[in-house]
């Protein structure tokens, strides 16, 4: 039976919801998936990730076989082109399938006069591929990353921006974070092959496994009872410089979705643990986490700049604040962040990361300990940030040994761009 749905045109309205309305991938596409099977969620994804990851050379593409541009109500119709591009160059689909199912779209959109002309432009960019892909070869949106943010990686990295932009430009990998209170890394290991599952130990981080290849989480040995969580290795990496200690009260700031709130209570599990967040609808995922575990945390909606409205006056052994950030380490997981980010926003996010870092400062115990993390690669936001605040605090020094913290940057097979910097408070 042929599906009520035509996934193309779903697509293209995710794809002109991000670019036209600013929203994210992760909140339009729950909402446009409800009544889609899960083979053709899987599908729906790849086409509206790569359509983001790949955008430029998909614009400059049309621009090559299109005399103008679709504008106004016709608009959805020019990611619609999109899509069917990504699909010819991107995909293992037939391209008679590709082409068929994407001039359908035109229809489910109400859009039925202009099929011709979608059908069209996919039949000219077949014929002219290998010419256009030689060309575009020589364009600068072969980097498929907006001009701004090419520019400050070529300033703050200017050996390794290359690097930075190939990582970004990738498939993310799949990294799990293996429960301790269950399995030892290598039984897990020994369960995955057992499942079938390829998976590789990480070298320095004890409890990360990478998989070779993404699967679903329904496929993961013991994932209901909370044998492992589907976590990068660079975030695994807050919860272990925090070191957590049975007995410790700890609070979690800008907590939200929970990754590292049950990290650290699979390694204290008799910690106490606050988990604040801003957004009261994401924290519902911080429960859902804790209970899929079977863990106790307190859980609140709270204003990291405001930590009076909600701390009463408690002071904290260990804080891991995980700052709002431009997130500009998980690109590859997010490739809307390229296209929903402005350059603005970095000294607007610099300034509210300084305000939640102030603001919490006198709510760490003397002698105790709070990681700064970022999940961002821009210095702004990361070692110049902590270069500021202490000077600022001769209470404060860092204790990693390095001078302002430690930059992970992307990596083909390691993990996303991160940000650490664990800071001790002087004792009284």
């Amino acid at each position: 039976m042929k599906n009520k749905y035509n996934l193309r045109s779903i697509a293209a309205t995710a794809i002109g919801q991000v670019l036209d309305k600013g929203q994210s991938l992760s909140t339009v596409l729950p909402e446009l998936q409800r009544n889609i099977n899960e083979k053709d969620k899987a599908l729906l994804q790849e086409m509206c990730f790569g359509v983001l990851r790949y955008l430029p050379k998909l614009e400059w593409f049309i621009s090559q076989l299109m005399e103008k541009p679709l504008t106004g109500k016709q608009r959805i119709l020019h990611y619609l082109i999109m899509v069917g591009i990504y699909q010819l160059l991107y995909t293992r689909i037939p391209a008679h399938a590709a082409l068929a199912e994407t001039v359908d779209g035109a229809v489910a959109l109400k859009r039925p006069q202009l099929k011709g002309l979608i059908n069209g432009v996919l039949r000219s960019f077949l014929r002219q591929q290998v010419q256009l892909e030689e060309r575009n070869h020589n364009n600068n949106s072969q980097y498929l990353h907006p001009s701004w943010l090419l520019k400050r990686l070529q300033i703050a990295y200017p050996d390794q921006w290359q690097d930075i932009v190939d990582a970004n430009n990738q498939r993310p990998p799949m990294w799990l974070r293996v429960n301790p209170q269950h399995n030892t890394t290598d039984q897990y290991l020994t369960l995955l092959e057992q499942a079938g599952i390829t998976a590789h130990l990480h070298p320095t981080h004890p409890n990360a496994v990478r998989l070779e290849d993404a699967t679903s989480v329904n496929r993961l040995p013991g994932f209901d009872e909370g044998w492992s969580t589907v976590q990068d290795v660079s975030a695994q990496g807050c919860a272990e410089l925090l070191s957590p200690v049975d007995g410790d009260s700890i609070l979690d700031l800008c907590a939200a979705p929970g990754g590292k709130t049950t990290h650290i209570l699979e390694l204290a599990p008799k910690a106490h643990v606050l988990a604040v967040d801003i957004d009261d609808s994401r924290l519902k995922r911080v429960k859902e986490n804790l209970q899929r575990l079977k863990q106790q945390a307190i859980v609140i909606q709270g204003d990291g700049t405001k930590p009076e409205e909600w701390a009463h006056g408690q002071q904290f052994d260990r804080i891991l604040l995980d700052a709002p950030c431009s997130a500009t380490g998980v690109i590859r997981r997010h490739p809307d962040i390229k296209w929903l980010r402005r350059d603005s926003d970095i000294n607007e996010l610099s300034q509210l990361q300084f305000q939640i870092l102030e603001a919490i400062w006198p709510y760490l115990k003397p002698g105790g300990t709070l990681v700064y993390a970022t999940c961002s690669i821009i210095p702004e936001e990361n070692s110049l940030q902590i270069q500021r605040f202490l000077t600022k605090h001769v209470d404060a020094s860092i204790t990693d040994g390095t001078e302002f913290g430690l930059q992970i940057l992307p990596s083909t097979t390691g993990g996303d761009g991160f940000f650490y910097a664990r800071l001790l408070k002087q004792a009284q």
